[in-house]
């Protein structure tokens, strides 16, 4: 199996990511041959828990998470385009299915046949997606608990996307934008509860795999994944994902931070959706993560 040692990190990195990382190659798939990074820290017979990031982070987001979860193995990949993954520069390689794909041969790869599963932003679709298509192959259930952060795992019936998702899909100015001004890795403090939870050394973490502005096509490829409308590419598999989300038998608990501009407000609709679930309202923006980490691995501790 391809397994091999992980990038190095510069210096300002190296004492904010004191964990176990390391890099997978793809062999199959739309991304056979691209390497995906990954955090993999924590006792290896310890209960497993697979966190997925979203748009435009990466396994950096999770690190104050996995530090309050010691007795867990955690495991928290590079989607690939973004971190320490490699990245594709033509925006159409981006798919639910490719990234679906990639998680699924890299978790078989490590022996993982059950985890925790915590997502917020992209990671919901995603990883949902990989819960129906790990199903449907095996028959069997992947995993066990589901903690939902600041993300949608539900497909509305007529699909839009915010302003941000919107200005994402005109042409010409949203590449300038995206790949010449690095938006929105460059703001994300804006959409923080505290915007200094995004501040200084953590904001050039964030920017950092994406300085080149060549490597800067993922941002704009997830964005644009978003549906904008009921035939958009995305649909089917969103929908897949969110079949086996709304049937999940396992415990379910929502973590949200309610000043987050983005998706806020979508914690209604889960709730709705999910009326067994455990909630745990929070002041936080969107990367929660940063802001209470602790709720997170509580609420992870509490459905294991």
């Amino acid at each position: 199996m391809s397994f091999a040692a992980p990038p190095p990190l510069p210096p300002f990195l190296e004492t904010e990511l004191p964990f176990e990382r390391g890099t997978y190659r793809l062999e199959e798939g739309a991304w056979a041959g691209r390497r995906l990074h990954f955090i993999d820290h924590g006792p290896r017979d310890a209960p497993a828990v697979l966190m997925l990031h979203g748009n435009p982070t990466w396994s950096f987001l999770w690190r104050r998470v996995i530090a309050a979860l010691p007795e867990y193995r955690c495991l928290a990949p590079d989607l690939i385009g973004l971190g320490l993954s490699d990245k594709p520069r033509r925006l159409a390689e981006h798919r639910v299915e490719a990234h679906g794909e990639a998680l699924e041969e890299w978790l078989g790869a490590l022996g993982i046949t059950s985890a925790a599963l915590m997502v917020q932003d992209w990671g919901g679709p995603i990883g949902t997606y990989l819960g129906a298509t790990h199903l449907a192959a095996t028959g069997s259930e992947r995993f066990t608990a589901l903690v939902i952060a600041n993300t949608s795992v539900l497909l509305p019936e007529r699909p839009r996307g915010t302003a941000f998702h919107r200005f994402a899909r005109f042409p010409g100015i949203s590449d300038l934008v995206f790949r010449g001004f690095g938006f929105p890795q460059n703001i994300l403090h804006r959409i923080q509860g505290d915007p200094a939870s995004i501040r200084g050394p953590v904001a050039r973490a964030y920017r950092w795999p994406l300085r080149r502005w060549r490597d800067r096509a993922a941002p704009l490829a997830l964005a644009r994944m978003v549906p904008s409308a009921p035939d958009h590419p995305s649909v089917p598999a969103l929908r897949r994902g969110e079949t086996w989300a709304r049937a999940f038998g396992g415990p379910i608990a929502l973590v949200w931070g309610t000043r987050d501009p983005i998706l806020g407000r979508a914690l209604k609709w889960h709730e709705r959706a999910f009326p067994q679930a455990a909630v745990t309202r929070t002041e936080a923006g969107h990367f929660l993560q940063e802001e209470v980490p602790e709720e997170l691995a509580e609420a992870l501790r509490r459905g294991t």
